[in-house]
């Protein structure tokens, strides 16, 4: 039996193993109120500009796209008892603008387990993160590297 995602220690990843969670429907409220606070260029905050630019409709910041992975992350995938925040993510990548009415959920997939030489009661799990829509286009990907306790 394998251990759910959200109870797993560092010691409990397997490089390998993949894992698809999570449900956001993306609203065009939510891409404005983001953008107006975060990313206020005319195309995530203004629908009738929005229509005149490359994109040809509004769509969500980047930065958005990200936080709704991490809050399906955290729903779904990061432990409450083991989880430890990130040193940060690498290949950060944008393919697809997300655009309202879009229904988000991510996969990963791990790809690296590093424990801390310097401080061995934890690790890192680097992990192949992507945001994928309702279409099974992938619309962001990122190598994510959570830190995670070892078992007590």
């Amino acid at each position: 039996m394998s251990i759910p995602w959200k109870e797993r220690w560092f010691d409990d990843f397997a490089v390998g193993e993949t894992a698809a969670f999570g449900d956001h429907l993306v609203s065009e409220e939510e891409i404005v109120e983001f953008a107006r606070r975060y990313d206020p260029q005319p195309f995530h905050v203004d629908p009738v500009a929005a229509v005149h630019s490359p994109y040809g409709g509004l769509i969500a910041s980047g930065w958005m796209t990200g936080a709704v992975m991490t809050r399906l992350m955290c729903a779904h995938f990061l432990s409450p008892s083991a989880a430890m925040g990130s040193p940060g993510v690498d290949e950060l990548r944008w393919l697809k603008p997300v655009r309202p009415g879009d229904r988000l959920s991510v996969r990963v997939e791990v790809l690296e387990t590093d424990r801390s030489r310097s401080k061995p009661d934890r690790g890192v799990v680097r992990l192949l993160q992507q945001a994928v829509n309702q279409d099974g286009e992938i619309v962001l990907s990122m190598h994510g590297r959570p830190m995670f306790w070892c078992h007590p």
